[in-house]
């Protein structure tokens, strides 16, 4: 199955290091949405996953979760 993008464009707003883990992790906006982009590259093929898009305030609060690993 090919992969499917949701948008064409998406704007990186912050990300964590992608050389200090096989785990990196971006803060992306689109559409007027943000949403948390997941890569994962500890296999040959990396996996991509995204949250859903949400609100900014909502996102927003998503990614300081993440970052102070509070996130599920």
């Amino acid at each position: 199955m090919t992969e499917t993008r949701r948008t064409t464009r998406v704007r990186v707003v912050a990300h964590t290091c992608d050389h200090c883990s096989p785990l990196a992790y971006e803060l992306c906006a689109s559409g007027g949405l943000l949403f948390v982009r997941r890569t994962d590259r500890t296999d040959r093929t990396p996996e991509v996953r995204e949250t859903e898009r949400l609100p900014d305030a909502r996102a927003r609060r998503v990614w300081l979760d993440l970052l102070r690993g509070r996130a599920r």
